[in-house]
């Protein structure tokens, strides 16, 4: 791992008139606050290892697309287990003509899902965001069987239809998959507080609440890179901006977060406090590393589509806490990523509610990887990341929707790939599938690396990953691509055909 005198009449009469000014101030913070309490979203769980539900593309109150289901806005955090089956009716319930704008005009409000690090097939009528496509008024039937050694964490699902995808995600098509188990490799959550956190970014650009909402998030005004634009996003948590979540002073709770954002990076600090991390991406480091099982770190870097589950502890009685995200400096090409406060960490009472899903009585599946040799070969492929004004480009080629397959891969092998930036903004890759560790960034090793799903590339250089190619369930058509979606969208995927 790596926010004029006064007579003594007037000066009485102001002394009231503040003193009431200063009460109504207070109550209306105190209500506001109150209003502002961690909204949970709805969770459905499998029974009899099958979890089914109805989804909907809609049109929101708001005027912006979203999933509905159960007449609700707010997207279902699915939990399932290894060997469950996870059936989803999806419905296109989209106009034909969209009003929204998208990277690739005009908007044609298709739609499709993305089961986002699962390590599953990438055929229909699984994770195939190729050939699977719905346009306004068309129904598509998931089916997907979670492996019965899958590893046990922090997922998620959102849409993926290329083109079109940044403008949805943006809008909020996305909610978390929990895979239950994690417990299995880290024993101490079990009797820990649970927080599910869908870090989602709102455009605030033409909003009428803008100022307002720039204040609540204590959206910070210095820059911290080379950005030349004034920042046009916060961050909602689970739909609402800065909401509060209660943790006694001294209690540890579990807390497992995702960076649903369509293109802005978070780098997460709990004031005063460390982070034990347990996962991330939803690939427990104990799965691959059981004599060394959690890291602790004071801030977390997660690019978009990343996953945080952690271990965190109260602040103190009587210390103000919060979750906040620090400045990212996304490079002189980026967009402003300044720093503001996501969360609230207020006291309150202490739950004997402990990690759901909990499997004592189930042993963990380990798997001792080996990949040193395959750091010291050459790169067997390289991945490399370019953009001029007219789009966005991976090895000198944008994305077409009939093209072959960029790479080829033998389904049984570890391989090094490598991933190289020559742009002046961040890039984050992520491929569908299967999870890589990444070891070297710039040519310099990388101290406790992790496996990943989605790996933040520094501009202008590169990072080094083994490529994790030996599970037959995900042999097929796949691809890969940049999470900054409106890139995606504007070519920078290609197609990964794994044999």
């Amino acid at each position: 791992m790596a926010p004029g005198r006064l007579s003594h009449k007037k000066l009485g009469a102001y002394a009231i008139a503040s003193a009431l000014v200063a009460a109504f101030a207070i109550f209306s913070a105190l209500r506001f606050q109150g209003e502002q309490q961690q909204q949970t979203p709805p969770e459905l769980r499998a029974r009899n290892h099958s979890l089914s539900l109805a989804l909907r593309a809609v049109v929101g109150p708001d005027g912006r697309n979203a999933f509905s289901f159960d007449g609700r806005t707010e997207p279902p955090v699915l939990r399932v287990s290894p060997g469950d089956q996870l059936n989803i009716t999806y419905v296109n319930d989209l106009p034909a003509h969209s009003r929204e704008s998208c990277a690739v005009s005009p908007c044609r409000d298709m739609t499709n899902l993305h089961f986002h690090g699962l390590e599953v097939s990438p055929n229909a009528p699984q994770d195939d965001v190729l050939d699977m496509m719905a346009m306004p008024g068309e129904t598509l039937t998931y089916n997907i069987k979670i492996p019965k050694d899958h590893p046990p964490g922090l997922y998620w699902y959102h849409t993926h239809p290329h083109g079109e995808s940044q403008r949805q995600v943006l809008d909020g098509m996305s909610g978390a998959i929990v895979i239950e188990g994690i417990d299995r490799y880290v024993p101490e959550v079990r009797g820990l507080r649970e927080q599910v956190m869908v870090v989602r970014g709102r455009e605030i650009k033409h909003d009428a609440e803008a100022q307002d909402l720039k204040q609540r998030v204590e959206l910070s005004s210095q820059g911290c890179g080379g950005e030349g634009e004034e920042p046009g996003r916060i961050f909602t948590v689970n739909g609402e901006a800065r909401p509060q979540i209660e943790i006694s002073p001294g209690e540890r709770q579990f807390w497992r977060i995702v960076n649903a954002s369509a293109d802005r990076y978070l780098d997460l600090e709990l004031k005063g406090q460390t982070f034990k991390v347990v996962a991330m991406d939803g690939m427990p480091i104990a799965y691959h590393d059981r004599s060394h099982p959690t890291r602790v770190a004071d801030h977390v870097l997660l690019p978009p589509a990343g996953r945080l589950e952690a271990i965190v502890t109260g602040p103190s009685g009587g210390t103000r806490g919060f979750l906040r995200t620090r400045c990212v400096d996304t490079g002189p090409e980026g967009d402003p990523n300044p720093a503001m406060v996501l969360v609230d960490a207020v006291p309150g009472p202490a739950s004997s509610a402990g990690v759901s899903g909990a499997s004592a009585g189930q042993p963990p599946v380990y798997r001792a990887t080996d990949v040193t040799a395959e750091e010291n070969v050459s790169p067997r492929f390289v991945v490399t990341f370019t953009e001029d004004k007219g789009g966005f480009y991976i090895n000198g080629k944008k994305f077409a929707a009939d093209a072959g397959p960029m790479a080829r891969v033998k389904i049984g092998s570890y391989q090094h790939w490598r991933i190289v930036n020559a742009t002046g903004e961040l890039h984050p890759m992520h491929i569908h599938q299967t999870h890589f560790l990444a070891y070297s960034e710039n040519g310099l090793v990388i101290p406790d690396p992790v496996w990943l799903d989605t790996v933040n590339v520094p501009y202008g250089g590169s990072v080094d990953v083994i490529m994790d190619f030996t599970n037959p369930v995900i042999k097929g058509m796949s691809v890969f691509h940049c999470h900054l979606l409106n890139h995606e969208d504007k070519g920078m995927m290609a197609k990964i055909l794994f044999e």
